[in-house]
């Protein structure tokens, strides 16, 4: 059960959506929240501020990186005053926690006492990203031991989930982490597997089979064909589905999400959110 969730916080609009997304799962779980602004150390003391200085026609004196980093400090600060104010509006408490370093790397280190990651599919460089998916976001979704929940850039209450089931170890997590969601919200489920004949049939009935004792309302779809991703995001597209439940890929110890798989085809093609179970 979902109970504590750590919520990247950079004053982005696709922070402020993952926000939303955490206040309105808080109060469905009961869950605490906890703010997490990274100041990121490494590009303030490395070529950011030789760019800076470069392009500005002097060398960097000896407090320019003190004082690029006090405002940088001040702002993350506002960005996390700001969100303990909302969760306030909301009803809700929220505790706030400022770090240093990567910050991929930072926010995977605070979720060790989290039970779920919430963040924006991309920052406040979005403008300077490729595809729908930020670099911050793709290296916590890589790296992150808990789940992570993707937030896209416009806050709607999610009315169709569906779960992505393949029958692998963080394929059967994510079926855990669906099934005690709906359960939590009341929503529906949708159930879909990519698999031929009895293979198809027997996975879902496994899904079946878990999902009963919960006591939710669940629709089963089996999908046949060679191209996985491309029939997953059509059949997501099609059907107005706008919260997809999906499992990170495990190879050679290491758990990861690897190029090319079914899990990054979908979030980088499809606009609703996404909960990445590890």
């Amino acid at each position: 059960m979902i109970k504590n969730i750590l919520v990247a916080v950079d004053g982005s609009e696709n922070a402020r959506s993952a926000a939303e997304f955490a206040f309105w799962m808080a109060k469905g779980f009961g869950a605490r929240l906890t703010g997490v602004h990274v100041v990121d150390l490494v590009a303030l003391e490395g070529p950011l501020i030789h760019d800076l200085s470069g392009s500005l026609g002097f060398e960097p004196f000896n407090n320019f990186s003190s004082e690029i980093k006090k405002v940088l400090e001040d702002n993350g600060q506002g960005f996390l005053d700001d969100f303990k104010e909302e969760a306030g509006k909301a009803g809700l408490k929220a505790d706030i926690v400022r770090a240093y370093g990567i910050v991929s790397s930072e926010i995977c280190e605070k979720a060790r006492l989290a039970d779920l990651v919430v963040m924006g599919r991309a920052g406040i460089n979005a403008k300077f990203e490729h595809g729908l998916m930020g670099s911050v976001a793709e290296g916590v979704v890589r790296k992150s031991e808990e789940p992570v929940f993707i937030a896209p850039k416009t806050f709607k209450v999610p009315t169709r989930p569906l779960l992505c089931y393949d029958a692998r170890s963080n394929s059967s997590k994510a079926m855990q982490s669906a099934a005690e969601f709906v359960k939590a919200t009341g929503l529906p489920l949708t159930v879909v597997t990519v698999a031929e004949g009895i293979e198809g049939d027997t996975l879902l009935s496994e899904a079946e089979h878990y999902l009963e004792p919960y006591g939710v309302k669940v629709e089963f779809k089996r999908l046949t064909g060679n191209d996985a991703p491309a029939l997953i995001e059509n059949f997501c597209k099609d059907n107005g589905h706008d919260l997809v439940f999906m499992g990170g890929s495990s190879h050679g110890g290491i758990l990861k999400i690897v190029l090319g798989s079914t899990t990054e085809h979908m979030i980088r093609a499809v606009e609703g959110p996404f909960f990445i179970e590890r």
